[in-house]
């Protein structure tokens, strides 16, 4: 039997991080707690200090705001625990919880929701999949982070559940894509939409859209998905799908973590092939490249490619480790006289799937037929078997906290490509000659992303995704952060209608010109299942200045 801890009035002196034991002490001393009972359950005075903390966030003098037992031991609020929620992989943006949860079940989490929301003066809730935004977005300012790691680490949370007969994996929103892939490929199967990275949870990416280069065939990750078990704000457990609860399954999917928390994802799988011919070609005409991408996307066809990338080399005298991986070493004269030339050069990267049964010298010959009518630089093409997890897992699991992430991805209309690869891959990036993490740019077909969801893309049947990943000292970031708003800024004078994905804006109006004619739709639903603003508030949407 839990003992029931009573409301009590908190006086906020101090900050949260700042408080020793002789505060504990004297908090309880004036609450006569320790007078009433000498022998006090070591997990109430825990729960004690937690709530304390929660309830002295500088919002109000005087906050009722008890919670529950049951999260004593589960609520972390040692400089541990603060710091590690406080940062994330862009190392950019820094905001202090007041605690950090590491549920042992989906009911911890429930019972969380459900103490904000009943709480006179309801604190910031975000879920921290595995830390993988680069501003912020998984952060809470004076509110709990959840950190979803412990639900992957306890051996009764929900792991990866494959029924092979219908085709689809209930997956816990904590796991990681990785996980799924090696529990999939166990049994001869495969989800069919990835993101580049998959060292990323489940519930993160989907939470967002979750791109990549069978997004043009398959559509996002969001598109394949089939049902969903969501906590929404209101601390409510709900399954959902497009069939039932329909309206808070295309809320969540892409949803930025507004309307929920997903904590169970029916993912769709298909068999999984065996292996890959994975070709690289290079450009030195931007039209050529794109007519080229467009091509393959246009026709949406697995027997043309099953994935599609463009990336650009830029003139900062040194080739990239993905070329010099990938072509052999008597070609990289050519390739780096090429960008000394031309300043960039683009690369077009597409794979074909195939299973065991395969005949290698056929698969060659489907390749040549590929590329028979591609205007790409002759002689700097190249191609190599690999595995179909190798593919997958080719971006490696590294982290370094003394650097710093400052990312732009932003989704262009295919209409005004060209004007983008002159006033911005020309006259800015190329000018500025900063870049120092890969820069892919490939086409996307509109139609295989659900238009009910959440996310955000451009008014065209094919647009583009561009994305500058770059890598910085922890001290030297800004001077990426000003070619990403000089990218920004060119693009709303001269017209081009971006949108930017994993946004980062932070005022209301631009998050209501960032959404358009979906905004109405999104804030009514926000009211819906989350009418007190508790979910992800490092987002900046509800709570934006």
């Amino acid at each position: 039997m839990h003992t029931h801890i009573p409301p009590f009035v908190f006086t906020n002196h101090h900050h949260p991080r700042a408080l020793s034991s002789f505060h504990l002490l004297d908090f309880l001393q004036k609450n006569k707690i320790m007078a009433k009972s000498p022998s006090t359950p070591i997990h109430l005075l825990v729960m004690l200090l937690v709530t304390y903390f929660l309830c002295t966030m500088g919002k109000s003098n005087a906050l009722t705001c008890p919670l529950p037992p049951e999260l004593a031991t589960k609520l972390h609020v040692d400089p541990v625990a603060i710091d590690s929620a406080s940062t994330d992989y862009g190392n950019i943006v820094h905001s202090t919880p007041a605690a950090v949860l590491y549920p042992s079940s989906i009911e911890d989490i429930q019972i969380l929701v459900n103490s904000s929301y009943n709480c006179p003066i309801p604190f910031g809730i975000s879920v921290r999949g595995n830390g993988h935004s680069v501003n912020g977005q998984d952060m809470a300012r004076d509110g709990v982070v959840v950190d979803m790691k412990s639900l992957r680490e306890d051996k009764n949370g929900i792991k990866i559940r494959v029924s092979k007969n219908h085709l689809f994996a209930d997956v816990g929103g904590e796991q990681l894509w990785i996980d799924v892939l090696h529990t999939t490929a166990a049994q001869g199967l495969s989800p069919v939409s990835w993101t580049d990275f998959l060292y990323l949870s489940v519930g993160g990416t989907l939470s967002n859209a979750g791109v990549s280069g069978q997004t043009f065939l398959h559509g996002p990750q969001i598109s394949n998905v089939y049902e969903l078990d969501v906590i929404t704000g209101k601390g409510e457990l709900v399954t959902c799908s497009k069939r039932n609860n329909s309206d808070l399954f295309d809320s969540v999917l892409g949803g930025l973590g507004q309307f929920g928390i997903i904590t169970r994802a029916r993912i769709a799988l298909r068999s999984a092939p065996t292996k890959v011919r994975w070709s690289r070609a290079f450009y030195s005409n931007f039209s050529d490249f794109i007519r080229d991408q467009e091509r393959i996307v246009r026709g949406g066809q697995r027997d043309v490619a099953n994935y599609l990338e463009g990336s650009l080399m830029l003139d900062n005298g040194t080739p990239t480790e993905w070329i010099t991986s990938f072509f052999h070493p008597t070609q990289l004269p050519q390739i780096m006289s090429l960008v000394k030339t031309y300043g960039i050069i683009y690369c077009l990267e597409l794979t074909k799937y195939y299973f065991i049964e395969d005949i290698e010298s056929e698969i060659d010959q489907d390749l040549q037929q590929v590329f028979k009518d591609f205007s790409h630089v002759p002689g700097l093409i190249n191609a190599k078997f690999v595995s179909y997890q190798e593919f997958l897992t080719r971006v490696p699991n590294a982290e370094n906290e003394s650097q710093t992430h400052p990312w732009q991805n932003l989704f262009i209309p295919q209409s005004r490509i060209s004007d983008f690869n002159v006033g911005v891959l020309r006259d800015i990036v190329l000018k500025r000659n900063i870049t120092t993490g890969p820069v892919l740019f490939y086409p996307l077909n509109r139609h295989k992303w659900d238009a009910e969801l959440s996310a955000v893309i451009p008014d065209e049947d094919i647009f583009y995704t561009t994305s500058f990943l770059h890598t910085s000292g922890i001290d030297n970031w800004q001077v990426y952060e000003d070619q990403n708003q000089a990218v920004i800024k060119f693009c709303e004078e001269a017209g081009i209608k971006i949108v930017k994905y994993l946004a980062d804006y932070t005022t209301i109006e631009e998050w209501i010109k960032h959404f358009g004619s979906k905004w109405t739709t999104f804030r009514e639903r926000k009211a819906q299942y989350d009418p007190k603003n508790i979910l992800s508030p490092g987002q900046k949407i509800f709570n934006a200045v």
